[in-house]
């Protein structure tokens, strides 16, 4: 696309089904690295990937050749597809229906990575569901309480 200039950077928040803890400090780092060659294969930019055992944030500069939708859609099926493939759980492997995405200024950009990248340190304060309501009021996001990541059951 020429003369298309964009400087988009996008935080997407997406919980694993039923928000069981299946993501394994053993296999965090290569599930990151298979999630940033998605990520980079479509033409953006990962800036930081960050994971909790029921959780994972991905941070990047987005370009406008595709849309989000399609790019988690991508992020989530094929990383599903390959955990499952690998066999790091006992049972099948699936990301909950849906994620957050948020949109940052290039001001932020550091501050957002930190606070990817410390996801340990910041949920010893506060829950996921704490930082995902916070997330939503903070942006201003409606939301219906039926369909927001719940506690596992």
């Amino acid at each position: 696309m020429s003369n298309t200039y964009t400087q988009i950077h996008i935080q997407c928040v997406m919980a694993v089904k039923y928000r069981q803890s299946l993501i394994a400090p053993e296999w965090k780092e290569q599930l990151h690295k298979y999630i940033t060659g998605i990520v980079q294969n479509h033409g953006h930019k990962m800036i930081a990937i960050n994971s909790m055992p029921d959780h994972l944030h991905l941070f990047f500069g987005f370009r406008p050749n595709q849309s989000l939708s399609d790019l988690m859609r991508l992020v989530k099926g094929e990383s599903s597809e390959w955990i499952n493939l690998k066999q790091f759980t006992p049972a099948t492997f699936r990301w909950q229906e849906g994620y957050g995405a948020f949109s940052y200024p290039k001001s932020h950009v550091q501050r957002v990575t930190n606070y990817v990248l410390n996801q340990e340190e910041h949920h010893r304060k506060q829950t996921f569901l704490e930082e995902y309501r916070q997330f939503l009021e903070q942006f201003g996001v409606e939301y219906d309480d039926r369909y927001i990541f719940r506690e596992p059951e």
